[in-house]
């Protein structure tokens, strides 16, 4: 017997109960184990999802959870931004278990389809240097580095990261 189905990535809306749930507590554990990070990243998690699940346009903002072998492995959203036309890419995580599978990748793509689809001209993001394997999606994907500063946030020096990409370009 074959352990692929196991591997195969799904990627759907996060629109199931559990979901926004799932995303908040996923973050809080993983990024404690991973990297240290305290409560204070888990808030911020949940404030961000609260305010989705709250107040979303589901013409203009989404989240989608990657599932592999049925099990909830990843999440990305897709909100607006401050300014008319420019969309954010908001949380994405893939659980280490999932890693490796092109679960972010798709994650990832699968909002910025979404965000062509809804008019958005330009989508950024923020981030941490840390997460290097997410900063190899968000470069290949062709999101270019537009500013970074040090910071200490979650319990650690770190430095944030503004990386934004044009839907515009040929």
């Amino acid at each position: 017997m074959s352990d692929e189905p196991e591997r195969k990535v799904l990627v759907r809306p996060a629109d199931r109960p559990g979901d926004l749930g799932w995303v908040v507590q996923a973050h809080g554990e993983v990024y404690a184990e991973q990297f240290g990070w305290n409560t204070d990243f888990e808030a911020l998690v949940a404030r961000i999802v609260a305010d989705y699940g709250a107040d979303h346009d589901p013409r203009t903002e989404a989240g989608w959870i990657a599932e592999v072998g049925g099990k909830r492995a990843g999440c990305v959203f897709l909100v607006r931004g401050d300014c008319p036309g420019v969309a954010k890419l908001r949380i994405l995580l893939v659980t280490p278990r999932a890693r490796g599978l092109g679960a972010g990748t798709e994650l990832v793509r699968e909002c910025l389809d979404f965000a062509r689809t809804a008019g958005y001209q330009r989508v950024t993001l923020w981030t941490n240097d840390v997460l290097v394997a997410a900063r190899r999606i968000y470069q290949g994907l062709g999101f270019t580095l537009t500013s970074q500063e040090p910071h200490h946030s979650f319990g650690q020096d770190l430095v944030g990261q503004t990386w934004d990409l044009s839907l515009n370009a040929c």
